[in-house]
């Protein structure tokens, strides 16, 4: 993955700046994009190639505004090679206890404005005949466990998504790479709306004892060069996926025993 024209989403942390990072090291010019401009001209600053990183904010939850963020992000160097859908927000309630618009959000920001960005870029590249959308989902867009009943449901939906997307665009020569993360070491449960719509503000163990995320962000740039379909990443959390398959109940046992919250 060199000399490529990046542009990557929820850049201003975790998965998202390790991989701007590593890809700015390879020699890729990027693009990075979050809520927040001064923590993406932290992520700038700290690349070893800053120069070759552009500062474009976007909110996931302003639908209207992307498509012409879109056209300013293929403006900056007349066209985008990969687009890395990994901007998101996680969730830690029961649903009984949860409102309403936590899970209003979750669909919102995990799935609608992940799905208009893409829309927005996908002219340009059949036009192009080539391009690559990664998109971070996360295991538990493969099977459900309990207090994150919105994430799980906004994840599955955007495997539903890209896999049609793959389908109907493998003849403009479009790749698709759904990435599964289990526990990496970022802020993603801190982050997390409760039930309220509040953010956790704590850390989680599970999260705390994850795959570091260096180490996350060079397995997603392999699955990237291998333009594989789906890539798991993370520990023996992955092995859940198999059992999901397999014996879906013993799974169910499984995580109802296991103390993720």
């Amino acid at each position: 993955m060199k000399e490529k024209i990046i542009w990557i989403t929820g850049a201003s942390s975790g998965i998202g700046e390790a991989l701007a990072y590593q890809l700015n090291k390879n020699g890729n010019k990027l693009i990075v994009s979050a809520r927040r401009k001064e923590a993406l001209e932290l992520v700038r600053l700290n690349c070893e190639f800053p120069e070759k990183v552009a500062i474009l904010p976007l909110d996931l939850s302003d639908f209207d505004a992307l498509p012409h963020i879109a056209e300013q992000a293929i403006a900056i160097h007349g066209k985008i090679d990969v687009l890395i859908n990994n901007g998101g927000i996680s969730q830690r309630s029961l649903i009984a206890e949860t409102k309403f618009e936590v899970f209003k959000k979750m669909i919102d920001v995990n799935y609608l404005g992940t799905i208009q960005l893409t829309n927005a870029l996908l002219p340009h590249f059949i036009t192009e005949k080539q391009g690559h959308f990664v998109t971070v989902t996360s295991l538990m867009g493969k099977f459900g466990s309990p207090y994150r009943s919105g994430y799980c449901g906004a994840k599955h939906a955007l495997h539903g998504f890209f896999d049609v997307l793959r389908m109907e665009h493998e003849k403009d020569n479009i790749d698709v790479t759904l990435i599964c993360p289990g526990f990496i070491q970022t802020n993603v449960a801190k982050n997390a709306l409760t039930a309220d719509g509040s953010a956790q503000e704590k850390q989680d163990e599970a999260t705390a004892n994850g795959l570091p995320v260096a180490t996350c962000a060079k397995r997603i740039i392999r699955a990237m060069d291998k333009k594989k379909f789906e890539a798991y990443i993370g520990g023996k959390e992955i092995f859940a996926i198999y059992l999901k398959r397999i014996v879906p109940k013993l799974l169910h046992s499984v995580v109802l025993k296991s103390a993720v919250r």
